[in-house]
């Protein structure tokens, strides 16, 4: 036996989940996707999504609606006669008749341990709170946006120098486990749902790119953890003056580093930087337009001594 899944997703996120679900042995009757983007240099070409590409390779077909506001979209929703769809990272708010629209309804992938961390961004802020876990967890969609009764949870451990880049492609995986074996217990009808606390609600929203400067007035764990939990995209950066001229610098990892000083000084020849207290190691940066470097490599190319003062910022 398997379950006829509609499939909803767009980035790399989430194409280990609809790669697994198909191995499991379950058919994937249709793909949802957001619509190809402009893309390249000079934003001509459009390219498809990663699931969207993923989807053509497995044979799926794949539609792109813009939304569902249109009653002819519902309507090829729902004449699909699915049991249930599977949503992870789609990247739209589902209305009531796109949840209604199969037998078991909608179950969701969420990258955290709900209700903490509801939203568009629970892996980078999870990171940035200094967290010290997180996990998947699978639920069951309802109107309001992750409020959904909890259904599956696997926890992850957040290390002290994980970046966001690193616990994304680790849920990722777990995640398409997690679905797999929640879609297992709900054919078997053992997928018990469980309601969501009403305390340790917390929203992560979206990384807006003004909070993306760091501030090395700030106690160095918080400096450090806005390092890693913007590593490697959007990137966290500050800026110093190389040749004469300020530059923006992006910092892709970092250490706790030794000593102090006033906020922002270079306390030595391997980019370490007082921090408001303490002290942050900058270990791996990239120039805008240049390669990502460790600190001893980029040191060869860009002079920043001891003494130098950065400029604090503001994130």
């Amino acid at each position: 036996m398997s379950l006829r899944i509609i499939f909803m997703g767009t980035p790399d996120f989430s194409v280990p989940t609809l790669q697994n679900l198909k191995q499991a042995g379950h058919e994937i009757v249709a793909v949802y996707s957001q619509p190809p983007r402009p893309a390249g240099r000079r934003g001509l070409d459009l390219t498809k999504s990663p699931v969207h590409q993923a989807a053509e390779l497995l044979g799926i077909p794949v539609l792109t609606p813009l939304n569902f506001k249109a009653e002819e979209d519902r309507e090829t929703f729902r004449e699909f006669k699915a049991d249930v769809a599977v949503v992870v990272a789609y990247g739209l708010l589902l209305p009531v008749a796109i949840l209604e629209g199969t037998r078991l309804g909608c179950y969701n992938g969420h990258a955290s341990l709900l209700p903490r961390w509801r939203g568009a961004a629970p892996i980078q802020r999870a990171i940035m709170a200094g967290d010290e876990k997180t996990g998947m967890i699978v639920m069951k969609m309802e109107k309001g946006l992750d409020t959904g009764p909890m259904a599956l949870t696997k926890e992850v451990e957040i290390t002290q120098t994980m970046t966001a880049g690193e616990l994304h492609d680790k849920l990722m995986l777990v995640g398409a486990r997690a679905m797999v074996e929640a879609m297992e217990k709900l054919e078997a009808d053992d997928l018990p749902l469980t309601p969501q606390p009403e305390e340790g609600v917390l929203y992560a929203a979206k990384i807006d790119k003004g909070e993306t400067r760091i501030d090395f007035s700030k106690p160095v764990r918080d400096v450090h953890n806005h390092i890693r939990g913007l590593s490697p995209f959007p990137g966290a950066w500050f800026v110093a003056e190389i040749n004469g001229k300020p530059e923006r610098i992006k910092v892709l990892a970092s250490a706790l580093g030794e000593g102090a000083g006033v906020a922002g000084e270079l306390l030595d020849d391997a980019l370490t930087v007082a921090c408001g207290e303490g002290a942050v190691r900058l270990t791996r940066l990239q120039k805008a337009g240049g390669k990502p470097l460790d600190a001893s490599d980029f040191l060869r190319g860009t002079a920043l001594p001891k003494g130098t003062v950065l400029p604090v910022g503001s994130a």
